[in-house]
This record gives structure tokens, sequence and C-alpha cells, in this order.
């Protein structure tokens, strides 16, 4: 029933209803788990990875769907410069898509000052941005009992850090939509959450501060995850094409050259991602 929410075709020439599309699957996921799960003593520990599993389901048909769309574009469309034009119709409402899981949950998690739901997105804030203080960060946002990490990075290790970081979710998710052409939605998902409990954080549970929080993180959040959908294009459209295609015609050759163009593209903006959040974000935000 949710997937006749909306359809690619139509989120191509309507991208922004894809934002509320997000911002209800995500909704909706946390509304599930704390409804379904919150009283269980053992998967209640796990409402975190719940929740992007129930948003991951409830997106799985749409990216297909579009996925198949964008592979369908590389037959019929010639020629580079037209073909990122095409693709970029796919970004756009993936990115809303995204934005809009960004949204719902620092805004839920701001409004029920939700650490039960965003524990382990939580530690993964805080391994990544506080690892040598691992136990005082994540019993500081409500976190209990974690075993330590002693991994530190120093200043000028950090652009190096952040852009292999970067490469590493590209490839994962380069790889999940490989093997399963909507499977990269998976790591997506669960960056949007994670993401969303920084937000959260430095929101410190203040209605107020979640703009503030949102464009915190965003400036160099939405060029990373534009090059990750990029990635997730290169690798659907690549599964499909294998799925339907002889890896000898010459038209699965046309597929896999655009999908390598999109891999390249993914990897200078990433690196492009990682000067703005090691030079710009700082210098707006801290002075």
């Amino acid at each position: 029933m949710l997937e006749m929410l909306i359809n690619p075709k139509k989120a191509e020439k309507s991208p922004w209803q894809m934002f509320f599309i997000g911002a209800f699957y995500a909704t909706l996921s946390l509304i599930l788990v704390k409804w379904i799960f919150s009283g269980d003593p053992v998967l209640s520990k796990y409402s975190g990875l719940l929740v992007v599993t129930f948003c991951v389901m409830f997106s799985i048909p749409f990216m297909y769907f579009a996925l198949k769309n964008e592979e369908e574009k590389d037959l019929s469309v010639t020629g580079l410069s037209r073909l990122l034009k095409e693709h970029s119709k796919a970004l756009l409402y993936f990115m809303l898509l995204f934005l809009g899981f960004v949204v719902a949950f620092s805004f839920w998690y701001v409004v029920f000052d939700d650490t039960t739901n965003f524990r382990v997105q939580i530690e993964t804030f805080c391994i990544i941005n506080k690892p040598s203080h691992f136990d005082e960060c994540v019993e500081e946002y409500g976190v209990k009992h974690i075993a330590r990490t002693t991994a530190f990075l120093t200043s000028t290790d950090k652009i190096v850090n952040i852009f292999a970081n970067n490469i590493y979710v590209l490839i994962f998710t380069l790889v999940f939509s490989l093997i399963f052409g909507a499977g990269a939605i998976f790591i997506l998902a669960w960056n949007a959450s994670v993401i969303s409990a920084a937000i959260g954080i430095f929101s410190r549970s203040d209605l107020a501060n979640l703009p503030l929080g949102l464009a915190r993180y965003m400036i160099h959040g939405i060029p990373e995850i534009a090059a990750y959908f990029a990635g997730a294009l290169a690798g659907g459209i690549l599964s499909v094409a294998i799925i339907k295609h002889d890896v000898k015609s010459e038209k699965f050759w046309n597929i896999l050259q655009d999908s390598l163009n999109l891999v390249i593209i993914s990897v200078i903006i990433l690196f492009i991602a990682a000067l703005m959040e090691v030079f710009i974000t700082p210098m707006l935000f801290y002075g």
C-alpha cells in the first residue's frame, strides 16, 4: 500500500513530495518501533537499528523502480551531459527523500529527548567525534555500559580520515546496490539516522536550536549524501543491467561506462565535502 504513494516518474515531476514521503516513512518507523518493541527487554536495546530497518522496508519498492527507470534512460539517452542531466532528476528526489528522513528523525529526537531509539546512533556519533572520551560521551548523551575504544584523531589527520571514511561508505553503498539494486537504501537510511542523532545532540533538546543543528550538518552533509546517492545509482543501474542484458552486449558496456562516470563524480564530490567539513563548517559554527 505504501509503495502506491508515489512512483519515480511522478517524483521527477514533483520532487518536493519526496521530502514529505521521507518524513512520513521516518515518523511511521519510529511509531512502529515504539509501539511494538519498546516493551521487549532484548529488542528494545536495538531499536535504533529497527527504526532504520522499517525505513528501508518502506523505501525499497520505490528505490527498485527508480533504479530500473534510470537503467532504461541509459539505453535511450546518448551523450554524457544528457545522461547526467537525466540522472540529476533522480538524485534530486533521492536527496529530498533523505532530507525528509533527517528532518523527521531530528525533530522527534529533540521532542522526545529520545536516546532509547537512537542508542546505536549515539554510540556511532561518539566513536566518530570523541573517540578518546568515548565512555564519557555516551554517558553524557544517555547511553551507559559501553565498552571503551581508544582511537584518536589529530587535527592534521582529520581531512584524510573524513575522506577515507566517506570512501568506505561509498564502497559499501556501491556493493549493496550492486548485489541488491535497492540495497543501498540501508546505508543511506542509517547515515540519515546518525546525522539526525548528531543534530539532536547539537540542538540540546531545544526545538529552537533545530534549524541551526540542521545547517551545521547539512552544509557538508548535502554534497556527501549526493555522492552516496550517485554511487547508489551507479551500482543500482549496473545491477539491473546485469540481470537484463548480456554482459558482452554493447548496451551493457554503455551502462558500465555511465556507472563508472557516476563513481568518479562521487569521489570528487566526497573530496570537496571533506574540505568543507574540515575548513568551512568549523569556521561558520565555532568561529
